[in-house]
């Protein structure tokens, strides 16, 4: 039996969808409010002065605390389904399909949320390690239900696969919190390389 673990954002996909869908159900004021609530943690991220981590926190608060979980849930259903499919990679989705054609288990390994994610992984039949929004009397609390999957993406995977009984695990990143995630497998790929 084998595994196969993907990363979303910048592996599977051309860009970071997660950013994209925060975008697209931003309110207005949301929106007008942006740069100078969180331009400044961009900038930060961008200088590499803070985390991932701490960017997605400060920008998951702003856009979703209060707002009604149905309606965001409903947006990041139509997101996955008119969205999502042209920011997929050919070949990315194809090393998908030969995994599963192998009947190896596959899982995608993400910091991006399930709203969007569980539908296109189920359409595809792949598992899905990811975020999930807190949901608290039908609304959002602008916080994840769990400590962000980015950082513990490896403590994710080991609670719901048991490592040792796969012959061959094949991982697939393209940043730094995907590397404790590459260090599990025997087949590491990083930004479409091979590497030992």
């Amino acid at each position: 039996m084998e595994l196969a673990l993907f990363d979303f954002d910048h592996t599977i996909t051309t860009c970071d969808t997660y950013g994209r869908f925060l975008r697209r159900v931003a309110t207005p004021e949301q929106r007008a409010q942006a740069w100078w609530r969180v331009g400044p943690w961009l900038l930060a991220y961008r200088l590499k002065l803070i985390s991932a981590e701490r960017i997605r926190r400060r920008v998951t608060a702003q856009v979703f605390t209060g707002r009604h979980a149905g309606e965001i849930a409903q947006l990041a259903r139509d997101y996955a389904r008119e969205h999502l499919p042209a920011m997929v990679r050919p070949q990315m989705l194809e090393q998908i399909h030969w995994h599963k054609a192998q009947g190896h288990t596959v899982a995608v390994v993400s910091a991006s949320i399930d709203l969007y994610l569980q539908r296109w992984c189920g359409e595809l039949g792949v598992q899905m390690v990811c975020n999930r929004l807190e949901v608290v009397d039908g609304r959002l609390t602008g916080r994840y239900a769990d400590a962000d999957c980015g950082p513990r993406k490896v403590a994710h995977i080991r609670r719901l696969f048991e490592l040792d009984k796969y012959l061959r695990i094949h991982a697939y990143g393209d940043s730094r919190e995907d590397k404790p995630m590459l260090a599990l497998a025997h087949e590491r790929w990083y930004r479409g390389k091979l590497v030992s």
